[in-house]
């Protein structure tokens, strides 16, 4: 359990000039949903106009209202006051609504187009990936964005708005007063960009923080991690290592949330001052026998400036949020732009019948530039409803192989054929009816047998879910359990014993009957009473379908139309068993092997991970 290490997959180089083209690609996401943004566009405009003629009135209640006694004029410019409140208030909730859909739609869309494209990797992919760092980027990643588009993309146009309307009432009130306001600024957006920037690149280091912690939790307390730390005494240790991780967390996250906190600290106070200083300078002003400004003139004004801080510092803010945000969205950005190496032509091949016809020609394969050839020459052939076995050594290439024809991987050299198409000019519909894999590594899901099943078939019947649990010989033992087909079969399957998941295994593959039958050490888990029952009912399903057997236990492979044996990615010998056992060569003598007390073909390449 590698519980530091770290994926092999580095992303790419990030180009010059990257963050305003990351900011455009950013602003697409919301194309879609336009025309709501337009709504909320109008919607924050109006509110920020009716809560900018509040001071105004205001004005003239002090000015002219309460000096002149006129009471209807005063009740009236009340109610006014009042009624923009409301107004503001019912604006407030309607554009509140709006955005937040739009933007928790937007999420949905991100989170939908990084699991597709994770869909469309091939084995390899996950093969130097961590689970826990896939699951950070979904979760941790794309939840962190969410006060991005949910609420500042509208919070950035309100506050915008409010500034530019402020501003604009300020000056037509007195613009003397209003350059005072406006002084310090310039200032203020400085430091505002310092602080995001900072928080930016603190950001990036918590969240690859995050998904290394999540990766640790993934690994460690999955039902086999929960295993190998208690029979290896590693509890302790593992506790003490996940506490390192979160401690480095701790520090990352304090880090993000003070960065900058004392200077944006400071811009608040200096803007909360700015009534005093206000007041001051229109004392200044009168003394020194200037222009005299009246009071409903100074307190309007005031409550105008006191209205833009608020805005103002939100915008502040906002910008540095922006900046934190653009980290997480280049670390999704980057899952999406994963060049996906198993992908669909863009005229696909669709095939109405399957005959099932599987060829390999001049095969070669290797799991990266650096590594050595897996396959090599490999050229084999076989015929609708014929029966293929691959037999040899661990690291042979004999799961790889097999690999190659449901597309789990691409062959980097010759192509492989179904019915006389290659396989990569197929669609992934056609190809996914067409051939069924029973691999050595057996994987149910957290749900009941009969979902467990139906993954398969999703509109199967009941009738059809116990055909195929009978064929598989497991439905009697599905029956005697309390719950029957209802019964969960807990995390990874582990409610059942090895032998009992194969079988189920077994049974979800017959329920979806594909042409073509790949059966992965498909009874390596069994017993020899239970292997040879199980075996029976893949003979009668193999019967007039391609099957593919990879096989340690040469007494499951004795009957195959041909076997060949795989020797350092090459065939090595073909024929039928008979054939081979009189040429007396590496066969004959895995055989004998098989035979003694301990089997050549013990603890073969697993499902997943390259030979």
């Amino acid at each position: 359990m590698r519980i530091h290490a770290e994926s092999t997959w580095t992303p790419p180089p990030r180009e010059p000039g990257q963050p305003p083209a990351q900011i455009r690609r950013v602003l697409r996401l919301f194309r879609p949903y336009r025309g709501r943004l337009a709504v909320v566009g109008l919607l924050v405009a109006a509110s920020s106009l009716v809560s900018v003629a509040s001071p105004f009135l205001l004005r003239e209640i002090l000015d002219t209202a309460i000096p002149q006694g006129r009471t209807g004029l005063l009740s009236l410019l009340a109610l006014g006051m009042i009624l923009t409140a409301v107004v503001t208030g019912v604006f407030g909730v309607l554009q509140t609504l709006i955005s937040t859909t739009v933007g928790q739609r937007v999420m949905h869309d991100l989170r939908t187009a990084v699991y597709a494209r994770l869909q469309r990797m091939s084995l390899a992919f996950f093969t130097r990936t961590r689970t826990g760092e896939v699951q950070s980027r979904i979760a941790n990643d794309i939840g962190g964005m969410q006060a991005t588009v949910t609420s500042t993309a509208t919070s950035l146009v309100s506050n915008l708005t409010a500034v530019v309307a402020t501003v604009v009432a300020m000056l037509a009130l007195d613009w003397r007063l209003t350059l005072v306001s406006l002084l310090l600024l310039p200032v203020f957006v400085w430091i505002s960009r310092r602080v995001g920037r900072e928080r930016k690149t603190i950001a990036t280091r918590r969240q690859k923080q995050m998904a290394a912690m999540a990766a640790t939790v993934t690994e460690s307390l999955s039902v086999s991690g929960i295993l190998l730390g208690r029979t290896m005494g590693r509890a302790d240790s593992l506790t003490r290592s996940f506490a390192s991780e979160s401690e480095r967390l701790v520090d990352l996250e304090v880090r993000s949330s003070m960065a900058g906190r004392w200077r944006m600290s400071t811009i608040g106070i200096v803007m909360a001052a700015m009534p005093a200083l206000l007041y001051w300078a229109a004392g200044l002003a009168l003394q020194a026998g200037g222009p005299a400004i009246s009071i409903g003139t100074l307190v309007a004004f005031v409550s105008l400036q006191q209205g833009l801080f608020r805005p103002a510092v939100s915008l502040l803010s906002t910008g540095v949020e922006i900046q934190t945000s653009l980290a997480l969205f280049q670390r999704i950005f980057e899952y999406l732009d994963l060049p996906a190496d198993i992908t669909e032509p863009d005229a696909p091949v669709r095939l109405a019948e399957i005959r099932g016809e599987v060829r390999f020609e001049d095969v070669s394969f290797r799991y990266d530039d650096k590594s050595a050839p897996t396959l090599l020459g490999i050229d084999v052939t076989v015929p609708a409803g014929g029966s293929l076995a691959v037999v040899g050594p661990t690291g042979s290439g004999k799961s790889t192989l097999s690999y190659l024809v449901p597309r789990l991987y691409d062959v980097t050299g010759g192509r492989v054929r179904l019915d006389g198409v290659d396989v990569r000019d197929l669609d992934f519909d056609t190809l996914a009816r067409a051939v069924g894999v029973v691999s050595q590594e057996t994987y149910l899901f957290h749900a009941s047998v009969a979902d467990n099943l139906r993954f398969a078939k999703p509109e199967a019947t009941d009738e059809e879910i116990e055909a195929a649990a009978r064929a598989a010989q497991i439905h009697d033992h599905i029956a005697s359990l309390p719950d029957g087909y209802d019964t969960l079969v807990g995390e990874r399957g582990y409610r059942f014993s090895g032998g009992e998941k194969q079988r189920l295994a077994i049974a979800r593959t017959i329920l979806r009957d594909p042409p073509v039958l790949i059966l992965d050490e498909a009874t390596s888990a069994l017993d020899t009473r239970t292997e040879r029952a199980v075996q029976k009912a893949i003979d009668a399903l193999s019967a007039g379908r391609t099957t593919i057997t990879i096989a340690h236990r040469l007494s499951t492979v004795r009957d195959a139309d041909e076997i060949i044996v795989m020797d350092q990615g090459r065939v090595a010998e073909r024929g039928r068993h008979e054939e081979l056992l009189e040429r007396r060569g590496r066969y004959a003598a895995l055989v004998r092997r098989d035979d003694g007390p301990a089997s050549a073909f013990r603890g073969d390449e697993p499902a997943s991970v390259s030979p």
